[in-house]
């Protein structure tokens, strides 16, 4: 098994649904978001879903959009999110070397094609990477990435949403790998707050018939949303509300402890589901 399949056994052993923080790779640099990753891990986090920067994001609101332009305006490229993966992987003289904890790189298909897909996937292999997330490659033409992904082991995750048919979901799920990303509300990242009662039997469905875990994400910003919805999804996603804390402390000794501590309260939040459910 993968790394992301152990975690989500794990998970299932522990009967609480898993912490999948989301930031921008380069921001405010590729230094700092490797301190934050680690920082993640240390207070709870199970996955990281890391953002590679792209000059037009459709799928995101202005807060990641803002974060995109800040990484690419420090210089972040492709290669050296990367290259951050391994030496996450590696470890260094202030932390010790990660390779457990699963890492999801989220973005968009255009500087992948422009690296070369064969290409990226080696290397994204090589630095340790578990899964990717292109939100605009449609499944029609997934084949075309899953031909050089699924050699490396590295999954290509794939997105269910609440205006997604129901015969288009069963044909997305049927190829699912690693786990799903249902996002909870139309629209883009970080605008609108999370209905839970609206989409809790959307989710339930989809977990019913998907063959691998699903995690919810979108509108998630606060513990007491992850902890709504750690009842019915299989992990939460946490992205916006972490990327403002970054853009908000970035360059002050208070980035980490701020993040440590809201990553913290997003994982007691998510165990206290689990406590109760554990009790119904």
């Amino acid at each position: 098994m993968g790394r992301i399949e152990t975690t989500f056994d794990n998970l299932q052993q522990e009967g609480r649904a898993g912490l999948i923080p989301f930031i921008t790779a380069g921001d405010p640099d590729m230094d700092t978001t490797l301190e934050i990753m680690h920082t993640l891990v240390a207070a709870g986090a199970d996955i990281i879903e890391l953002g590679t920067p792209f000059s037009d994001p459709a799928a995101d609101g202005p807060t990641i959009q803002a974060a995109s332009e800040r990484a690419l305006n420090a210089g972040a490229t492709l290669d050296k999110v990367l290259d951050m993966v391994e030496r996450f992987r590696q470890g260094s003289a202030s932390w010790e070397a990660d390779t457990d904890t699963p890492v999801v790189l989220m973005g968009y298909y255009n500087p992948v094609f422009i690296y070369g897909v064969e290409r990226f996937a080696a290397r994204a292999a090589q630095a340790g990477v578990d899964g990717v997330l292109l939100v605009d490659v449609p499944f029609e033409h997934q084949s075309e990435i899953r031909q050089y992904l699924d050699p490396h082991s590295i999954h290509a995750i794939t997105l269910i949403a609440p205006t997604t048919p129901e015969a288009r979901a069963t044909q997305l799920l049927s190829s699912a790998k690693g786990f799903v990303y249902y996002v909870s509300i139309t629209g883009v990242t970080g605008t609108t707050a999370i209905d839970t009662e609206a989409i809790a039997q959307l989710v339930k469905r989809t977990r019913d018939v998907s063959p691998v875990p699903v995690a919810v994400g979108f509108g998630v910003t606060t513990a007491a949303d992850a902890r709504q919805v750690a009842f019915f999804a299989d992990a939460v996603v946490v992205g916006s509300a972490l990327v403002k804390i970054i853009h908000a402390y970035a360059g002050t000794p208070e980035l980490l402890p701020r993040i440590s501590a809201f990553t913290k309260e997003l994982r007691q939040g998510i165990q206290q589901a689990g406590n109760r459910k554990a009790h119904i």
